[in-house]
This record gives structure tokens, C-alpha cells and sequence, in this order.
């Protein structure tokens, strides 16, 4: 984990625009993990539909933790393993094997940041604005870089990896050719008593979407993001915060929602999407100075934040495609945008929780990673001082003699994600992260991190000078 050092001071809001000179400490979220590479890691569509919803599927339900009432009735199998071709899936898991909360146990997530940790050359880092700001942050600095000639003139304000998280008009969705199981997932209805599967699951997982209380990366696995959206939920709408499924809770999730709003949809790749920039991320701060921009890996990392779902998810419901234009794959029906005044946040460390409020409104919540043992953020309340989509990161590599200085280019595979917002603490802010499948389990410097698609709406929404209280 990099050392904190602080490198700029508060600024007026009032001299505040996207252009401005940005610079703050945060988290090293370096080389990003794929799951899906390995999908056999992921229990089959079938063992996820024949699983109980529960913290951890290796225990027993627990009455505090369970996702419907406390009388669900343990089950092996239901009709939905009918439903899929055992021919595509003999390597399916077994359901008596433990499968992680959220697909990805903690003590997995934190293997992989340790390795993360272990090949991160970052010492000091900080998030700026553009190329042009940097020269200008630290120019007494003898291993100042020099910034190279193309890198200058390149602008990532439109770039395709951010316009795939935000930008959604125009693209076809449809529920032709949907799979029994896409279809079994979008007739779910939650009654008391009912045994829960995979599609009551997914189902549940997208009204919390819908409904603007964030499950972080949606994958059919009822997991420690999607209980604290639920109790999120529950506070929003003024119900008893239990973390379990009643029929208050299920009409309030659908009250303002279509009977017929399809969860799972088919969405046909274009060319553009095939055309998009991809480049496997390189590893080291030097060799990411040297690329072009930190772009998705792969057309599927990049659908899989387009569409809020967990990349290995998005390969389960499309084994066997090739991903190609004119292609039609299965996709999650994600929310439509937060169109809400945002003046004041919370950032909570204990529920790893940011709560974004109009006034005393409550008007969302996300999944987020604030600070750690070893770097606390800190406590208090401070302001958003500036806002930049598709920020440069200044990492510092190396101590005294050794230190060097690399500028790392946008993308969502940057270290800070797509957006950064920094705060009048100096050394501090909000943004977004490359590897949204580990958010409220890593560790970050300080910062508070959500995945990219939540950052933005975020950012879309918040006010400069909006207040921002770390608890």
C-alpha cells in the first residue's frame, strides 16, 4: 500500500472548473482482476438457482441474515436446473461445495490485493486533471518527468470507455430469443415462504438497482453488497432496516416500477462496441505511463460495468458467444439515471455505505471501500472542491534517490477509475475504482471508493460545495 503524503492545498469553490489544476492522494487500485477468464470458478446457473440466499451459502441461515422470511425451507434442486443444457456446464460446481457471498469470498478479495499489493510500484500518488496541470503541481521536484508529445494532445472527455458506462440511448434492447431461465428471472414474485433461487435473487438484486439502492456489481449471489442495499432500501422507504424480504418491503421495491419491466434483456453488439479501445492492463507504473490510456481489457469487462452485472455473471448468461457485431447477447436492464439534487453525502466506514442526500432527502446509496486500518480516512465534514471525469494519476515510484515519476493516462482501469472528486481535505476525495468487484472488501489510502457506473451518477448529480461528511 502506497505512503500518503499530502500535495495540494483547498481551493475557492468559486475559481473551481473540470480544467483545474487537480491533485490528491488515493488508492492504488492497480492491475485489475477478470474473473471471467476463469469461469469455472463460478458455480453454474443451475447451482446458483438450487441455492438458498444467504450471507455465506457454506452455513446455515441465519434468522438475522436471511434474505425472505425466517421460514424458508432448505432446498437441493427446483425446476430451474431443468432449465439449463448440462451438456454446456459438466463442470457445474456442487452445491454442497462453500460458494462465496457475492461470488467472491473476503478472504479471497484480500489474496488478490495482497498480490496486488506486493506487484503495486507506487509509493505516493495523485489524482489530476489533465497532462498540462502536472508540470505545475511539483516543479521543485528533481525527478519531475517530462510529459511525451501525443499524450498532451489527447482528450479522454469523450472517450468510448466512458461514454459505454453513461451513455445508453440508442441501443437496442428487446426480450426476443430470452432463455427459459432470462424468462424465469423476469416472472420472479416474491411470496412468503417461497423457496429463494437464482432468478428470485437477480430479480431482487435489480429492483434495488432500479430503486437507486446499490448492489454494487449484480451477480445472483446474495452477499454482503446486496444486504446492506436492502437494509439501504428499507431506510430510504422508512421500513423497519431488518435486511429481510416481507411484503411491505416487496411492494415498496415495486411500486413504481411496470409489472412487465423485463430484468434480463437482449441487447445486440454493434460496431462500435466491437471498435471500442482495449488493452490488456499493463503491470508497473512505468510500462501503464507508456500506453495510450488505461482502456478495458475486453469487450466483456466493459459490458459487464455498462450493465452493472459482475463479469462472470455476464459470461454465465453467454457461454458460447463470440462476441461480435450484430451478435445478441443477455444483459441486466439497468436503472434509469438518478435525476436528484445531491448537496450532501455520508460516507460511513462502519456500514461501508455512502448516502447521498438532497437536503434531508435520501435519495441513493452505494457500496463503498473508505479508508483501512492502516490509512483511516479521516473524520469530519469537508467540501467537494473540484470534479474531473477521465482523470490522469501522478504515481510515485521508489523513495529518495530511487523516486521517480510517472504519469499514468485515463481510463477505467486507472487507478482512481473515471471520476475523481476531490475534497477540502487535502489529500482526499471520491472516485472510482477498477476492480468493482472487490468495493466494501479492499482496502483503500484514505479515499472512498465506488465502482465506476455509481461514481458517475454520483458526479452527475452532486454540486460543487456539497457536503461531504466521513464518518
Amino acid at each position: 500500500m502506497m505512503k500518503i503524503k499530502p500535495l495540494i492545498a483547498s481551493m475557492s469553490i468559486a475559481i473551481i472548473s473540470a480544467s483545474m489544476s487537480l491533485s490528491a492522494v488515493a488508492a492504488t487500485d492497480n492491475t485489475r482482476t477478470t474473473p471471467a477468464r476463469t469461469v469455472d470458478k463460478l458455480p453454474g446457473i443451475a447451482v446458483l438457482a438450487s441455492l438458498d440466499v444467504q450471507e455465506s451459502r457454506s452455513t446455515s441461515i441465519d434468522n438475522n441474515n436471511t434474505v425472505a422470511t425466517p421460514s424458508i425451507k432448505p432446498k437441493t434442486t427446483d425446476s430451474m436446473s431443468d432449465l439449463i443444457d448440462t451438456k454446456q456446464d459438466n463442470r457445474i460446481q456442487s452445491a454442497s461445495e462453500p460458494v462465496a457471498a457475492d461470488n467472491m469470498s473476503a478472504a479471497e478479495l484480500t489474496r488478490k490485493d495482497e498480490q496486488s499489493d506486493r506487484t503495486d510500484d507506487i509509493s505516493e500518488g495523485q489524482a489530476v486533471a489533465g497532462p498540462s496541470d502536472a508540470s505545475s503541481i511539483d516543479a521543485t521536484d528533481p525527478s519531475s518527468f517530462e510529459m511525451p508529445q501525443y499524450e498532451k494532445s489527447l482528450d479522454f472527455n469523450t472517450d468510448p470507455a466512458i461514454k459505454n458506462i453513461e451513455d445508453k440511448d440508442g441501443k437496442r434492447y428487446t426480450t426476443l430469443n430470452l432463455s427459459n431461465y432470462a424468462k424465469q428471472v423476469n416472472n420472479a414474485t416474491w411470496s412468503p415462504n417461497m423457496n429463494v433461487n437464482s432468478a428470485m435473487t437477480i430479480k431482487m438484486q435489480a429492483l434495488l438497482d432500479w430503486n437507486y439502492a446499490s448492489p454494487g456489481p449484480i451477480d445472483g449471489g446474495w452477499g454482503m453488497n446486496s444486504k446492506k442495499a436492502l437494509i439501504n432500501f428499507q431506510t430510504m422507504k422508512g421500513l423497519p432496516a431488518t435486511g429481510t424480504m416481507d411484503q411491505k418491503t416487496w411492494d415498496a421495491l415495486t411500486k413504481n416500477i411496470p409489472a412487465n419491466k423485463p430484468v434480463l434483456v437482449t441487447y445486440t453488439l454493434t460496431e462500435d462496441d466491437i471498435k471500442t479501445n482495449f488493452l490488456t492492463t499493463p503491470s508497473g507504473s512505468e510500462a501503464k505511463s507508456k500506453v495510450k490510456g488505461l482502456y478495458y481489457q475486453d469487450i466483456k469487462e466493459m459490458l459487464a460495468e455498462r450493465f452493472h452485472m459482475d463479469i462472470r455473471y455476464l459470461d454465465k448468461l453467454n457461454k458460447n458467444k463470440n462476441y461480435r457485431a450484430g451478435e445478441t447477447i443477455t444483459v441486466l436492464n439497468t436503472r434509469k439515471p438518478l435525476n436528484e439534487r445531491i448537496n450532501r453525502v455520508v460516507a460511513d466506514k462502519a456500514s461501508k455505505t455512502l448516502y447521498a442526500y438532497n437536503d434531508d432527502k435520501l435519495v441513493a446509496t452505494y457500496p463503498t471501500t473508505i479508508g483501512s486500518d492502516a490509512t483511516p480516512s479521516p473524520q469530519g465534514t469537508f467540501k467537494i472542491i473540484n470534479r474531473v471525469k477521465m482523470p490522469w494519476y501522478k504515481a510515485t515510484v521508489g523513495e529518495g534517490g530511487d523516486k521517480k515519476v510517472h504519469m499514468l493516462p485515463p481510463g477505467p482501469n486507472n487507478p482512481v477509475g473515471v471520476v475523481w472528486m476531490g475534497l477540502s481535505k487535502p489529500s482526499y476525495g471520491i472516485h472510482g475504482s477498477p476492480k468493482p468487484e472487490g468495493i466494501s472488501r479492499q482496502a483503500s489510502a484514505g479515499c472512498v471508493r465506488l465502482t465506476n457506473w455509481d461514481v458517475l451518477e454520483v458526479y452527475a448529480n452532486i454540486e460543487n460545495g456539497a457536503t461531504v461528511e466521513l464518518k
